[in-house]
């Protein structure tokens, strides 16, 4: 292995901006200079080994180096490099892959945009209801319902449905009609004595209360991600979903589910709305679709919803809305080869099959010092930290203690990531038992390190 010079690091921490980072600790520390992958494996400027535990961003399902998908953007890269779909344009991988989404999903969503993110994905959500309802003669009907602690991208207008304080602080945002209802995770939000069942039926009264006194006609979209991802990892309560789609249905808005990070058997079913018993009008998917070695997101919205789009663009002579490398043929391609080998090799049952191994052994640590709650579904899980678990308090100052345990977590030769007090953990979709038994050991490690650390801080 070739060693990356030093000036490499210096260059980085002179040059560069990282997303999500810190910038003026990353002049003091520098960056983890990753130089290939392998499998659920990803290797250091240093020739250090790490198993790859939040599958990149939430995102690689077959694996790091995968052949076949560099074959794939090979060979289209060779015969077709770049086309537009704009004004009747089209080739083939985009139809392709558009067919493949219509198969896959629930019946009745058969149409397909391409983004190139899942934020442009969730942003053109957001125009494409707006343009719905004026198409319907609906005007006032623009506001979104969304959850604290829900991620649906960074855009101005997506970062805007994303209900997390940093997202917003000192960008300006929410910048557009949105109101964000409780985080339907019930052992952080559930009230002293209250059941799962009677939060259920609160966060539900609490979603139509919102609904009536902003007006009904005024509401227009419900957005959520069956398992919250990026804010901490909440599955949703029992009952929940299917009482969110009973309430659209009433009311007459649309139900988005954000599958970003839930698609693809990321929850031991193909979707995350089949795994919750909802049916939603769009669907929004990304990361797992190409396992993020293209940038690429989809939008399969139901028949209603295009019938309206498509009968507007006729009065108006167009749907003015596009992104230059909308389905652009190699990500398509390479998502197209991505969902065969999903198939092939049954990664969705793997899923499910290494679901109980999984979250039974994160479920070990709920026991421990460190550790408020467990929970998580197939193949993603979270384990938040806690000062106090009967009192279901975090740690203080919030994002410190999680953070040093992924640090420990690296250490011990496993990455993951910190999501405020929560160790989130994503392994791909491709691990094997041998996988999640050194991710265990090695959590469990970090675990221990970070419980000593918090000691030694005064932090307990």
């Amino acid at each position: 292995m070739n060693k990356i010079p030093n000036s490499l690091h210096a260059s980085d921490i002179a040059h560069s901006m990282h997303p999500y980072t810190n910038m003026r600790l990353h002049e003091e520390q520098g960056p983890m200079i990753i130089t290939r992958g392998e499998g659920v494996h990803v290797y250091d400027s240093e020739g250090k080994e790490y198993i790859e535990g939040l599958a990149g961003l939430w995102s690689v399902a077959v694996g790091f180096s995968q052949p076949r998908l560099v074959e794939a953007a090979a060979k289209q890269m060779a015969e077709l490099p770049y086309y537009h779909s704009f004004a009747h344009k089209a080739h083939e991988p985009s139809i392709r892959l558009a067919e493949k989404l219509a198969e896959m999903t629930p019946e009745g969503m058969d149409r397909v945009f391409f983004t190139n993110s899942g934020s442009e994905a969730n942003d053109t959500v957001i125009k494409m209801v707006w343009f719905y309802n004026n198409a319907l003669g609906r005007p006032e009907k623009k506001k979104f319902l969304a959850r604290n602690k829900g991620y649906h991208g960074i855009t101005i207008a997506s970062g805007s449905l994303t209900g997390l304080p940093a997202n917003h602080k000192d960008f300006d945002l929410p910048a557009i009609p949105v109101t964000h209802l409780t985080c339907p995770h019930y052992w952080k939000w559930a009230e002293d004595g209250e059941t799962e069942a009677e939060f259920t039926a609160r966060l539900l009264k609490e979603a139509e209360d919102t609904i009536l006194s902003e007006g009904p006609e005024t509401i227009a979209a419900f957005i959520g991600e069956p398992v919250m991802g990026a804010g901490g990892v909440m599955t949703p309560p029992e009952g929940y979903w299917p009482g969110i789609r009973a309430l659209c249905d009433k009311y007459d808005i649309l139900l988005v589910s954000d599958e970003v990070i839930n698609g693809f058997g990321r929850c031991g079913t193909p979707f995350g709305c089949q795994k919750y018993g909802f049916t939603p009008d769009i669907m929004v998917t990304s990361k797992q679709l190409t396992s993020s070695y293209m940038p690429l997101a989809a939008i399969i919205v139901n028949d209603k919803v295009y019938n309206t789009i498509a009968d507007h663009t006729a009065k108006l002579g167009t749907f003015g809305h596009g992104f230059t490398g909308s389905g652009h043929p190699v990500a398509c391609a390479v998502g197209l080869e991505n969902l065969k080998i999903i198939e092939e090799q049954d990664l969705m049952g793997n899923a499910a099959r290494l679901e109980a191994k999984f979250q039974e052994g994160l479920r070990k640590f709920a026991d421990h010092p460190l550790v408020g709650e467990v929970r998580g579904v197939g193949l993603i899980g979270g384990i938040e930290l806690a000062k106090d678990k009967e009192k279901r308090l975090s740690f203080e100052p919030a994002g410190k203690v999680a953070p040093q345990v992924v640090k420990f977590c690296a250490e011990e030769g496993l990455i993951l990531r910190a999501v405020y007090e929560t160790v989130a953990l994503c392994p791909p979709l491709i691990v094997t038992e041998e996988d999640i038994d050194q991710i265990l050991a090695r959590l469990g490690r970090a675990l221990d390190r970070g419980w000593e650390w918090v000691q030694a801080e005064g932090l307990a």
